[in-house]
């Protein structure tokens, strides 16, 4: 039986080693079209690999997919999180969680997990094939598959098993289309929000609140947790968020929108004029840019000061009605003119993709074509940021190898 995987990403590599170990006696091998394997994993969190999310239970785990939670809930009863857990921890690779949920190698260090995966597929004799790729894929009168290469020769191979990532070209899915595939259209998610003329913000760089709520003006969209601001605009988990449950609608904006941000994390109007006028009471002979009203770090106070042209020398006693009043609507309802966006650290993530209702999710085969299985982000599935989309392509990719027959 010859099997043969497409793609050299973390879908790739564990949908061939979960293949190899359900079959044994299977030729095995993985096609990339690039000289590099396993790319992403090298970047992802940093450099060190975000394998997995600490939460649970399972329904929980599943809300964090703007696109797949349904179907992936029948992947997750074959591997799950605690799978992966156990997978990678009986191949010695010690996994920590983070406060946060995030879960990396002990190592803090991606390589740990790049060279886990090598040597599981070195050590199970699988093939793996660098700057191979696929020009096209026909369906075999006889069943199984013909596979074109880049270099004209031609392989026949009894299942196939894509696992080629995310494009964020629409034509990149031509080849799929043609084996009859609907393919709904890519667009980015993940990605964090360019504020260019908002010079004064971006001073701020490396600037992090811990607790804000942003929304969309317009919309119903609206997230919480930590925001980041950055040389470009606005990043961490609650822009993210945002751009990931909102991916295809911000695109239909041209990513050209206002974005409102309530800095206190969550407080109402009254609950902050009663600490403003507290703090004015109490501290009333010190300068405001040194009692602070609520706990935000000292730049972003200070800057909030500027935003609303108040001097931060004045004392509270002299702080007039109006500028309270400026002030707590500037921390509730800060509001930026968003005008593009910049992809998230070096992780490219797409909205889009194959259409999961042609997946059989409980085995990953296509419903439009016998034998041709798929694995990880070439379908349309995506999570939000902390582990999510690593568990899609460990379980998809894990269900995928084990070739229903």
């Amino acid at each position: 039986m010859k099997v043969a995987v497409i793609g050299g990403g973390a879908a790739g590599f564990f949908a061939a080693i979960s293949c190899k170990e359900h079959h044994p006696e299977a030729n095995v091998s993985i096609f990339e079209k690039s000289s590099k394997t396993l790319a992403k994993v090298k970047v992802s969190g940093g450099g060190r690999c975000n394998v997995t999310n600490v939460c649970e239970p399972q329904s929980d785990f599943l809300r964090h997919y703007p696109r797949g939670q349904k179907q992936l809930k029948k992947t997750f009863n074959y591997f799950n999180r605690n799978d992966t857990l156990e997978w990678f921890e009986s191949r010695g690779v010690k996994i920590k969680a983070e406060a946060d949920g995030r879960m990396f190698p002990i190592t803090d260090d991606s390589q740990t997990i790049i060279d886990c995966l090598r040597n599981e597929v070195e050590r199970s004799g699988i093939s793996l094939f660098n700057k191979k790729g696929i020009v096209e894929l026909k369906p075999h009168a006889n069943g199984g598959f013909d596979m074109t290469f880049d270099n004209d020769i031609s392989d026949y191979f009894d299942f196939v098993i894509v696992g080629t990532g995310g494009s964020p070209k629409n034509a990149g899915y031509d080849w799929l289309r043609k084996l009859g595939h609907s393919i709904v259209e890519p667009v980015p998610s993940l990605f964090t929000f360019n504020i260019p003329e908002e010079k004064k913000l971006k001073a701020l760089m490396g600037l992090a609140v811990p607790s804000a709520v942003v929304k969309i003006q317009g919309t119903k969209m609206v997230q919480d947790g930590p925001v980041l601001v950055t040389h470009w605009g606005l990043s961490g988990p609650a822009i993210l968020k945002l751009s990931a449950w909102g991916a295809r609608q911000l695109f239909d904006m041209n990513y050209n929108f206002k974005a409102q941000v309530n800095w206190t994390g969550g407080m109402n109007e009254e609950e902050l004029r009663q600490q403003v006028m507290k703090i004015a009471e109490t501290e009333s002979k010190k300068k405001i840019s040194n009692a602070k009203a609520l706990d935000v770090p000292n730049r972003l106070w200070e800057y909030l000061f500027d935003r609303i042209e108040l001097d931060g020398h004045t004392i509270w006693a002299e702080v007039k009605k109006k500028d309270k009043n400026r002030l707590i609507n500037t921390l509730l309802n800060d509001e930026y003119t968003v005008a593009g966006k910049t992809t998230f650290k070096e992780e490219f993530v797409t909205c889009g993709g194959v259409d999961l209702s042609e997946v059989d999710f409980s085995t990953m085969q296509s419903r439009k074509l016998p034998g041709l299985f798929f694995a990880g982000e070439v379908l349309d599935i995506d999570g939000i940021t902390g582990g999510f989309n690593f568990q899609a392509a460990w379980s998809t990719g894990f269900v995928a190898g084990k070739l229903a027959q």
